[in-house]
């Protein structure tokens, strides 16, 4: 079968019920696939001056604002910087997607820049997300217990949503330790290193993911970047213990990182429906199991930055950049009638995603 879907997503593609399952197969629209196709082979080039700009803007925001937090004496100067601080940062981190699908040569040393500017800084190099997130778009992996970044979690218990917002708040202290402590010490233990990789070394969701050993360039490239973020690591807790760094500063930062992980568990928690239960899926149920927040609503620029908002249309088209989905949505719309499945991806916000998968936790006990 390709999926659990039932018929109240309301899609118009073909579907058939799966003999004795009762669930729903969902076949792909063809026209739907073609239109998105069709429609944005004039958007695919990326746009080196939009990145470079979009992302120094950012970090000179999520950085200034950090140290206005961590120095101010005034309560209120504090909270609206720290608010500066998540937004700027977590906008910036976000990037790491664009690192993970892009073609490198496309736009000249921004791995590199980004790695830099965002990766290592906060303890996030690329290699915790390349060879991992192109798992999530493989067309036989999504969804089942293959996809590192798939939990269903609208068939799971009702406690789990909200456990799995707050554990997101210690992945600041998760990463510090991951790369100041795990790090050096695995050079020690062979044993101890093969978990590291293989359980450490992910930005997965999914806890039965195991990951495998880069090799040959990836290697080389990872070992370069882990070794500057232990450097790091290892730093930040020197100055911190030894008070060359603040302790004030320092739970600002611990509490800047731990506001952008929240925030960005909450963009994942609705960046998906949940509601497949392992099986394989066709490329539109994959796409119907995935949420647009397109205008008018202005929110989501905030909480899903690069073309987060465009999530569903982002599995449909993985190799469009984030400052072209934009477009290729309102294209796309105007092209296909309103009993495309196309429209049933669309959502108006945040609160009613929520409670959507608040409602399919309690309705499925």
């Amino acid at each position: 079968m390709d999926t659990s879907l039932s018929l109240a997503r309301g899609t118009a593609a073909p579907a058939s019920a799966t003999p004795g399952a009762g669930v729903v197969r969902i076949a792909d629209d063809k026209a739907m696939l073609r239109a998105a196709a069709d429609l944005t082979r004039d958007l695919v080039k990326p746009r080196p001056a939009v990145y470079w700009g979009d992302l120094i803007a950012s970090m000179v925001l999520g950085y200034g604002a950090l140290f206005v937090a961590a120095t101010s004496d005034s309560t209120a100067v504090t909270v609206i910087a720290a608010i500066a601080s998540v937004l700027g940062l977590y906008r910036g981190l976000s990037f790491i997607h664009e690192v993970s699908h892009m073609k490198h040569a496309s736009v000249p040393n921004f791995r590199l820049g980004w790695n830099i500017l965002v990766g290592v800084p906060m303890l996030t190099p690329s290699f915790m997300y390349e060879g991992v997130h192109n798992l999530h778009h493989a067309k036989t992996r999504y969804g089942t217990v293959e996809d590192p970044e798939y939990l269903p979690l609208a068939l799971m218990k009702p406690w789990t949503l909200p456990l799995f917002i707050v554990v997101s708040a210690l992945a600041p202290i998760a990463l510090i330790i991951r790369f100041g402590v795990l790090s050096p010490l695995s050079l020690l233990s062979p044993k101890l290193r093969t978990m590291v990789v293989e359980r450490y070394s992910a930005l997965a969701i999914n806890p039965q993911f195991r990951r495998r050993a880069p090799e040959g360039e990836a290697k080389a490239y990872w070992n370069r970047l882990e070794i500057a973020a232990s450097l790091w690591a290892i730093t930040l807790i020197a100055i911190t213990v030894t008070g060359v760094l603040p302790l004030r500063a320092f739970l600002t930062i611990l509490g800047v990182a731990s506001a952008f992980a929240v925030l960005n568990q909450v963009r994942t928690l609705v960046a998906h429906l949940w509601e497949n239960d392992g099986e394989t899926m066709t490329v539109t149920a994959q796409y119907l199991d995935t949420v647009n927040v397109p205008p008018p609503a202005l929110l989501p620029a905030l909480w899903a930055p690069v073309g987060l908002r465009y999530h569903a249309l982002h599995h449909l088209l993985p190799g469009l950049p984030y400052h072209a989905l934009g477009e290729a949505h309102r294209r796309i719309s105007a092209e296909l009638d309103a009993m495309s499945p196309y429209h049933k991806a669309s959502y108006p916000g945040l609160p009613g995603l929520v409670s959507k998968i608040a409602r399919s936790t309690m309705v499925r006990r």
